[in-house]
C-alpha cells in the first residue's frame, strides 16, 4: 500500500499554480503536502492536512474528489489525475492517532456545541484548542452526525468516527448523547447555566416528499431514515429508489448488501447529480438506473408510475402517453432533506429562511446574539467538506465574540 502511494504522490507535477487546490473546496494545500510527504515528514504533512481540515481522514473518503481536487488535475486532461483522495488518506489516517495539542490554557468560558455532526465536531475541536469549555448536546446515542447515520459503513468506517470521538475527550469535551436541545433542555437554559455563546449545528434530518400520491404506504420509505438503520427495514427482493444524488446511491447499494436482489434508481434528469465515482461503483453492484423519468405515484404494490419528460425552452415537460409502471416490493424516497424546527420553535430570537433554514450573515451569526450556526442548518443539504470550510470561519467569530465580552464587562 505505502508503495503505491508513494508512487501515485511522485506523479504530482508540484504546478506553480495548482488547480487542485482551487477545486478545493476548503483550499487543501495540494502540492506542498505531497512534497513535505515525499521529503520523509509524514508527520509534518499530516500535521498540514489537519490544520486545513480538522476532518480530513474523512474526507479523504467521502468528499467528491472526481468534482473538486482531481477533478481540476492538469494530469486528468490527457491521462490519469494524481488520486490525491489516496494519499490524503495514507497521510491523515497514519497521523491522527500522533496529534498532540500540548497543555491548553483554560479561558474559564462554557459554550454549547448542539449537534455533534461534522460543523459540531469541527467547532468543538477549534474552541477546545482555543481554551474554551466545550460541551457538545447530541441528540442520538452516538455522535457523528450525517457521518454515522447517514454513510454506510462500506464508505466510512464507523471505527473512524470513534476514533474522533476519542480526540474529542481528550480535549476535555463533554458530550450529552440522547439530548435534543428544545425537548427538555433549551438554549435559554444554557444561557441560564452559564454558557457564554451557543453554536448550533444540527444538520437536515426531516425528509423532503415529493408530494405524490402514495407517500404514506407502509412500503415507502425515507432515504435518511432508512440509511440511519438499516437492519430494521424489510424491503423484499425489489427496491425502486426516486433520486440521483450521492445519498441514492448509498440507499441503493446498501439494500442490495441487505437482501434486496434487484434495485432500480430513478433519475427525472439524463443526468444524474451523484458523484461519477459513486455511480460506477452503484453499476458494479448490480444497481439498474432509468432516467427521464418523473414519479406520478406510488402504489400499494410497491410500483411507480411515471412519466417520461423532456426539456423544452429550460423547462422540464412531461410527455403525454408515456406512462409506464416499474414494479417492486418497496420504495425509497431520495431527494434531499430539510431542518427539523425543534430548537427555533422553542427559541425566541431566531429566524429562518422560507425553506427553515436559520438565517446567518457571512460569519455564522445568527439573529439572536451569542448564538452562531453553520453546516446544513444553514446551508441545506451539502458536503461535509464545505460544512468544515464554513465551521472554521465561525469558530473565528465565536473566538471574537467571546473575547469581547471580556472588554463588556
Amino acid at each position: 500500500m505505502s508503495f503505491n502511494i508513494i508512487t501515485e504522490a511522485r506523479r504530482c507535477l508540484n504546478c506553480k499554480n495548482p488547480m487542485c487546490v482551487k477545486g478545493c473546496p476548503i483550499s487543501t494545500q495540494i502540492p506542498t503536502v505531497i512534497k513535505t510527504f515525499l521529503d520523509g515528514d509524514i508527520d509534518k504533512a499530516g500535521f498540514m492536512l489537519f490544520e486545513n481540515n480538522p476532518l480530513s481522514m474523512i474526507c479523504s473518503l467521502i468528499c467528491n474528489h472526481d468534482n473538486q481536487c482531481e477533478g481540476h488535475c492538469v494530469l486528468g486532461k490527457k491521462s490519469t489525475p494524481v488520486h490525491f483522495s489516496s494519499i490524503e488518506n495514507y497521510i491523515s489516517d497514519t497521523y491522527f492517532d500522533k496529534l498532540d495539542f500540548g497543555k491548553i490554557e483554560k479561558k474559564g468560558k462554557r459554550v454549547g456545541v448542539i449537534g455533534g455532526g461534522p460543523a459540531g465536531i469541527t467547532i468543538a475541536i477549534l474552541l477546545a484548542r482555543k481554551g474554551y469549555d466545550i460541551t457538545i448536546f447530541e441528540s442520538r446515542e452516538k455522535i457523528g452526525g450525517v457521518l454515522r447515520y447517514g454513510i454506510p459503513e462500506f464508505r466510512l468506517p464507523k471505527s473512524m468516527i470513534e476514533r474522533y470521538k476519542k480526540l474529542l475527550l481528550s480535549l476535555g469535551i463533554r458530550i450529552r448523547p440522547n439530548t435534543a436541545i428544545g425537548i427538555t433542555i433549551t438554549v435559554d437554559d444554557l444561557f441560564r447555566d452559564g454558557y457564554r455563546a451557543v453554536f448550533i449545528g444540527t444538520g437536515v434530518w426531516r425528509p423532503n416528499t415529493l408530494h405524490i400520491k402514495g407517500e404514506s404506504l407502509g412500503n415507502v420509505h425515507f432515504a435518511i431514515n432508512y440509511l440511519t438503520n438499516p437492519d430494521v427495514y424489510t424491503l423484499g427482493e425489489s427496491l425502486n429508489v426516486i433520486g440521483a444524488g450521492n445519498s441514492a446511491m448509498d440507499v441503493a447499494r446498501t439494500a442490495l448488501r441487505h437482501g434486496c436482489k434487484k434495485v432500480t434508481v430513478f433519475s427525472r434528469s439524463e443526468t444524474m447529480a451523484a458523484a461519477l465515482s459513486e455511480i460506477e461503483y452503484a453499476k458494479y453492484d448490480g444497481v439498474e438506473f432509468v432516467t427521464g423519468v418523473e414519479p406520478v405515484e406510488i402504489t400499494e404494490d410497491g410500483t411507480v408510475f411515471a412519466k417520461c419528460v423532456k426539456n423544452e425552452d429550460g423547462k422540464r415537460v412531461r410527455i403525454e402517453g408515456s406512462e409506464k409502471f416499474y414494479p417492486a416490493e418497496s420504495t425509497i424516497i431520495a431527494v434531499s432533506q430539510g431542518p427539523k424546527n425543534r430548537i427555533v420553535s422553542s427559541t425566541t430570537g431566531l429566524d429562518i429562511t422560507e425553506k427553515g433554514l436559520l438565517v446567518t450573515n457571512t460569519f455564522g451569526e445568527t439573529t439572536r446574539d451569542g448564538i452562531f450556526a453553520a453546516g446544513d442548518v444553514v446551508l441545506g443539504a451539502r458536503t461535509v467538506v464545505e460544512a468544515v470550510n464554513y465551521s472554521k470561519q465561525v469558530a473565528n467569530t465565536m473566538d471574537e465574540y467571546l473575547r469581547s465580552l471580556d472588554d463588556k464587562k
